[in-house]
């Protein structure tokens, strides 16, 4: 359903949500090793977050990055809008049109109905669960570095 770079995009927010303190920036090495995504394509992802003001950026020797709104402000919906856009909760499950079409012209493929309540269901969640509730479920920092 979403996309690598959106996964790691969720995973990057969270992991600077658990490790968030007060004026403390995390460099994109550090962040690119504890989660195992090359540094390269880490650094296209954050920049995009940092555009939309989700994360903060400082650069030089004690630069990095930082969680720039509270976490429980930033929903899952907010970063898959950035990232991958709205296209999961639009278009059809098998390519055919988007579904918003499909309920206009009332020719749904085969699938519609039964998967326009998984997506409903799939917004709801994504429209409420916040970065603060998932760091609140992780129980040790390490439980997270094997996601």
């Amino acid at each position: 359903m979403l996309s690598n770079t959106c996964k790691y995009a969720v995973r990057s927010v969270i992991y600077l949500a658990l490790n968030n303190e007060e004026d403390k920036k995390i460099g994109i090495k550090k962040i690119s090793e504890d989660l195992d995504i090359p540094t390269p394509f880490l650094g296209k992802i954050l920049q995009q977050l940092v555009k939309q003001k989700m994360l903060l950026s400082t650069k030089g020797p004690h630069g990095g990055f930082s969680i720039g709104k509270n976490p429980a402000d930033i929903t899952l919906l907010d970063i898959v809008k950035i990232i991958d856009g709205m296209d999961m909760f639009e278009m059809c499950l098998i390519g055919m049109n988007t579904c918003k079409a499909a309920h206009a012209q009332q020719l749904p493929c085969p699938v519609h109905e039964k998967f326009c309540e998984v997506r409903a269901e799939l917004f709801k969640l994504f429209k409420t669960e916040t970065i603060e509730n998932i760091v609140n479920r992780v129980d040790q920092k390490l439980d997270y570095y094997l996601l």
